[in-house]
């Protein structure tokens, strides 16, 4: 029987996307892991690999199409002894409302895409975050069809959810005819989609409140006096996320002064001793936003319960500091993650940050790049921002944001003096760190970012 080769979801966050490259034509033979089509998602042009053998039968989206809805079925992969026969001419127009919800994408893997060939859509797809992940499925997940008691799943997904201590069996299935596939064991793992177990928990809230609908907005003003530009994938995330953020994490903020002479005199003289090149220029130039990035998750390893992210029925303690960092891209913002930056040099923060920030820029990230993380970090200082509280990106537990260091006056023992300071405000969700738990990790920044010589203690 033809296999339907359908869009996959290639981000937590991914709905639709545009079919960039074919790189297989109808007659084509294809193995497991051949690299059958390009993708671009709302975050990157990503790969899509097949998973069965076969031959193309029929390619019904063409290259260059947007806005296909995942799950809607892409090409016809035809099966051995199978000619184009077979092929019952499916349309390529895109799943009715009724359908679907997409298969949660591979995060781990920038090419893969298990979900390359589902038959039928059984699922919708997730909203998960701009800037991070995990958002309620408004649809059901569709069964793991059993036959005897016998769960139908992948070899791999079986192995997969056996390494992670996790009943098969519990995990509902989107492959084709409800088979358990890696990325539904990956969305389990990370918690995305529930287990059956749980199942049966209140469905996910309805549509939350918009605000006015476009008409109602474009209503109150002259014809004429506006442009209309629609949103891009990209900004539609970046609404939905935050959001979700500010309608269901009850956020509080903490806001402290830094004084940063010691910080800034660190800094310079550690520029002023890189060493130069042929040229004459410096191998590298630490930024102040290297020393909050370091200072910020080593306070996340001293105070390790406010390094936590709410998880439904439970919290993730992290044993990283896994930090990302807010990036503004045309049309929107990424959150590149920092894996383990408490462990990192200075200098290997500010290497990462540049590659991440390049790469964010030119949608060059994969996803395990900017999926995770337990907090971030935003600065808008190099704007003159004096301070401002940012929003969690879910599933984070605090973002920390930065505003500019300025020469301040302040009293010192009855005379007044003046210093540099920096605003930092820590949003907090308070389902995972209360009050006590946020003023003290966020004291203990105070005293690295004050005291740079610390984070070396």
């Amino acid at each position: 029987m033809p296999i339907d080769i359908t869009m996959p979801a290639l981000s937590p966050t991914m709905e639709e996307g545009k079919l960039a490259k074919w790189h297989v034509k109808e007659g084509d033979s294809v193995s497991s892991g051949d690299v059958i089509a390009e993708i671009e998602t709302d975050k990157a042009t990503m790969e899509v690999e097949a998973v069965d053998e076969g031959k193309i039968g029929k390619i019904l989206v063409a290259e260059g199409t947007d806005n296909v809805k995942v799950n809607a079925v892409i090409a016809v992969l035809l099966q051995e002894g199978e000619d184009a026969s077979a092929v019952a001419a499916p349309k390529a127009e895109a799943p009715k409302a009724e359908a679907p919800k997409a298969e949660t994408a591979d995060a781990g893997t920038v090419t893969r895409a298990d979900a390359a060939t589902q038959t039928a859509p059984t699922a919708k797809a997730d909203t998960n975050a701009n800037t991070g992940s995990s958002a309620p499925a408004a649809a059901k997940p569709a069964p793991a069809k059993t036959e005897g008691g016998k769960v139908f799943a992948s070899p791999l997904a079986r192995r997969l959810a056996k390494e992670a201590g996790i009943d098969v069996s519990a995990i509902s299935g989107t492959g084709p005819k409800g088979r358990v596939v890696k990325s539904d064991v990956e969305a389990a793992k990370s918690g995305r989609t529930p287990l059956k177990a749980a199942a049966s928990a209140p469905a996910a809230a309805g549509a939350a409140p918009t605000g006015m609908s476009r008409n109602q907005v474009i209503g109150l003003y002259e014809e004429g006096a506006y442009e209309l530009v629609p949103n891009d994938g990209m900004r539609k995330v970046v609404a939905a996320r935050l959001t979700e953020s500010k309608q269901t994490v009850p956020h509080f903020y903490l806001t402290l002064d830094c004084k940063i002479d010691s910080l800034m005199a660190a800094r310079e003289q550690i520029n002023a001793l890189a060493p130069k090149s042929k040229d004459g220029k410096p191998e590298y130039k630490l930024s102040v936003n290297d020393f909050v990035m370091k200072a910020w998750a080593v306070a996340l390893q001293r105070v390790p319960m406010a390094n936590a992210t709410w998880a439904g029925d439970s919290i993730l303690y992290h044993k990283r500091s896994d930090v990302a960092v807010a990036v503004s891209v045309p049309g929107g913002l990424f959150t590149p993650v920092v894996k383990a930056a408490d462990t990192k040099t200075l200098r290997q923060i500010s290497d990462e940050v540049k590659d991440l920030a390049g790469r964010a820029k030119s949608k060059k990230l994969a996803p395990h790049e900017y999926q995770g993380g337990s907090s971030s970090v935003s600065n808008l200082g190099m704007f003159g921002i004096r301070e401002f509280a940012a929003v969690i990106n879910p599933p984070h537990g605090t973002i920390l944001a930065v505003g500019a260091g300025e020469e301040r006056v302040y009293a010192d023992k009855g005379q007044v003096k003046t210093a540099q300071f920096m605003t930092v405000t820590l949003s907090v969700d308070h389902r995972a760190v209360d009050g006590a738990l946020g003023a003290e990790v966020l004291g203990v920044f105070k005293s690295l970012i004050e005291n740079p010589v610390m984070m070396l203690a």
